[in-house]
């Protein structure tokens, strides 16, 4: 099927009480293992691409990749852009035909972050793509960060109920006590803040940084309201780790298809877990189709 928007999928997981993997591909292997994964669960799956990402793979390229390996599924896939912190990004991603964008503007001031955010989902919405934005503050390294460090970032419910209501965003990503690039579980997630947000704010919530989070607070963290969760740093652990393991056993190998196949499959199994974790697994058919055609936008319309 052709690629679909988050939109569909979140809602979808919002009223069923599960969430929808959100996995980072930065180049070919990641982003079949991600799509064969979610196929093997009979899952919805949203593969993710950051500005980071693209600088790798190349933003034309990696669309393109992930396009044809949505066109070839039997699952519902979406294109997103994660953490997008540019107007101008965005945009660029709405023309090469991503599904689902990501504006950051979580290190700016609220009335900025509103006013920004804004501007992205009027163009985005113009062409029937959902926008997910960020209000709080989820550290991007976890190095010198302390207790007091992570209660100052969090989200307030009452500021995300303004935000949503003042920028219409289709999706939060909140602070909760989590973290990116934790290669360790050991994030303590405030749930019961997840709840009160969830409690006054309409759209579906988002988890960044679950690599850092146990099992257990991830299920709490579901139950809360949580609907779609993104990982990135266990995915590069589980491939590279077989990769090791590999040249290891055998300093001498140079084919790559065979040690890169090998790693696709553990990151694979990887994302299997997670959607299993989720309570994504088998929901893949009661997602309601809301296909997105952002290529044939008018183009002059957007200005970079």
């Amino acid at each position: 099927m052709s690629l679909v928007s988050t939109k569909g999928m979140l809602l979808d997981a919002r009223q069923k009480g599960y969430a929808v993997g959100a996995f980072n591909a930065n180049n070919l292997e990641m982003a079949q293992g991600i799509v064969m994964a979610a196929e093997k669960e009979k899952a919805p799956v949203i593969v993710q691409v950051s500005q980071g990402g693209a600088e790798h793979g190349g933003l034309e390229e990696m669309a393109a990749i992930i396009k044809s390996l949505a066109a070839k599924a039997s699952v519902p896939v979406a294109l997103h852009l994660d953490h997008g912190v540019d107007v101008v990004y965005n945009m660029r991603c709405l023309r090469v035909g991503f599904t689902s964008l990501m504006y950051d503007g979580s290190k700016l001031a609220f009335a900025e972050n509103v006013r920004i955010t804004r501007e992205v989902v009027l163009a985005a919405h113009a062409v029937g793509v959902p926008v997910e934005a960020e209000l709080g503050k989820v550290p991007k390294d976890p190095t010198g960060i302390t207790l007091d460090d992570l209660k100052k970032y969090m989200t307030s419910p009452e500021e995300a109920k303004a935000f949503v209501e003042q920028t219409n965003v289709d999706a939060l990503a909140i602070a909760v006590g989590n973290m990116h690039k934790m290669k360790i579980k050991e994030a303590k997630i405030d749930v019961e803040r997840i709840a009160a947000i969830r409690q006054v704010v309409a759209v579906p919530l988002v988890l960044h940084g679950a690599s850092g989070v146990p099992d257990e607070a991830v299920t709490a963290a579901v139950k809360a309201g949580i609907c779609k969760i993104n990982v990135h740093t266990q995915l590069g652990k589980s491939f590279t780790e077989k990769l090791r393991e590999i040249f290891q056993a055998d300093p001498t190998t140079v084919d790559l298809r065979k040690y890169m196949g090998l790693g696709r499959e553990a990151l694979m199994e990887e994302v299997r877990a997670k959607i299993r974790l989720f309570g994504a697994s088998g929901k893949a058919s009661g997602v309601p189709e809301v296909a997105v055609e952002p290529e044939e936008y008018i183009r002059q319309e957007i200005v970079e």
